[in-house]
């Protein structure tokens, strides 16, 4: 067994369709075989029995935005946290990540409009430059409803890096707060404004939407299919909203707020993205459909992260084992398979030979996966 090959033995393998015990080959960091039964090779790696399944493949995640600002107006160098950033995506199981930065933002003085360059030029340093674990690609949320959105998606659309762009619209009656009451009590309780201030931001936000919105989402939408970026819904409520979606060439349905969204949004081809957090919690923390109802439907494709990237791995399992589940292959596939062919990756997401070696290696305590192993491309990361 040369240096550039690893074999891993007495693992559960989850494949598409099925589990077995047997081996894997990693050679030049691609999977070479895949075999039933224990390898007879001595410098063999036992597994014991545990897992082995493809790395973890995360569309939608702010969660570096936290290294950026670790405390309000804390500000982080940005190589420093672009690498912790990187490194809890290893120990979480993650080796492809979609890191979701804001375009635009109802809250101009956010950490998101200022450290938006910042972030985008550290994952392309420690990409460029092989200083990270896992591979980072771009994910842009563009907030149509911004008066500065489509600007700056131009400069930032010619990034190697992007991958995923995904359409939202935040303003007051609008997508996730089609209640103008629901939208009160959230901004105001967050940005402790009076009645007042209250009233002139929700004004201030209606107007941008009518104003831009539709523009906005036109040509970003009409960007992306010409590059062919992936487009991605956000917080569809209604069947109508799918509809516009659809229009637009959508492939991922953010975070459907409704069964009836989750439901259209499927039947019309897009791959219906949830939450991994609503499923670890037992639902929606904003009282949105919980995963666990499209799950039973049939209709949950892809899981994500979102806000906690341990929560990715836990969601998997805890999809398997509900009682109206998913098989455990097809409950990894929410979190390989079908997120990296919904964004257009062939070349990972399974357990099959040529494929790269991303690999996770868990053991099952207490009916709670913990990460023993990760491979990214060949190289052990954790």
């Amino acid at each position: 067994m040369s240096v550039r090959e690893q074999i891993l033995t007495h693992a559960t393998l989850v494949l598409d369709d099925e589990t077995i015990d047997g081996t894997l080959v990693i050679r030049d960091g691609r999977i070479a075989a895949v075999d039933r039964g224990a390898s007879q090779v001595a410098a063999a790696i036992d597994c014991e029995g545990d897992i082995l399944l493809p790395g973890l493949v995360e569309l939608h995640t702010d969660n570096m935005e936290k290294y950026f600002e670790p405390r309000p107006k804390v500000e982080w160098p940005g190589l420093q946290a672009a690498l912790a950033h990187d490194a809890q995506m290893a120990a979480s199981g993650i080796t492809t990540v979609f890191d979701a930065v804001s375009v635009g933002d109802v809250d101009e003085q956010s950490m998101r409009h200022g450290a938006l360059d910042a972030m985008c030029h550290a994952l392309a340093r420690i990409a460029h430059e092989g200083l990270a674990r896992v591979d980072h690609r771009l994910h842009l949320r563009c907030e149509v409803s911004h008066p500065n959105t489509l600007a700056r998606f131009h400069e930032l659309s010619s990034s190697p890096l992007l991958g995923l762009v995904s359409l939202m619209d935040h303003a007051p009656g609008q997508r996730q707060f089609a209640s103008l009451d629901a939208y009160r009590i959230y901004y105001q309780g967050k940005y402790k404004l009076d009645d007042a201030a209250m009233n002139a931001f929700m004004a201030s936000q209606i107007d941008n939407s009518q104003r831009y919105s539709a523009e906005h989402r036109r040509a970003i939408a009409a960007i992306c299919r010409e590059r062919g970026l992936a487009i991605a819904s956000h917080d569809d409520a209604t069947v109508e909203h799918v509809a516009d979606s659809a229009e637009y060439g959508t492939r991922v349905a953010e975070f459907p707020t409704t069964r009836e969204a989750a439901q259209a949004s499927h039947r019309a081809g897009m791959a219906v993205m949830m939450g991994a957090p609503n499923v670890v919690r037992g639902g929606s923390h904003s009282g949105n459909i919980a995963a666990a109802e499209l799950v039973e439907l049939g209709v949950l494709d892809i899981l994500s992260s979102d806000y906690y990237p341990a929560a990715l791995l836990d969601a998997v399992f805890k999809v398997a084992a509900m009682e109206n589940g998913y098989a455990l292959p097809q409950a990894v596939a929410t979190a390989t398979r079908l997120p990296a062919e919904a964004v257009g990756l062939t070349d990972r997401g399974r357990l099959a030979p040529g494929l790269r070696a991303d690999l996770l290696r868990v053991r099952v305590i207490d009916e709670h996966p913990v990460v023993q192993r990760v491979w990214s491309a060949g190289r052990q990361v954790h």
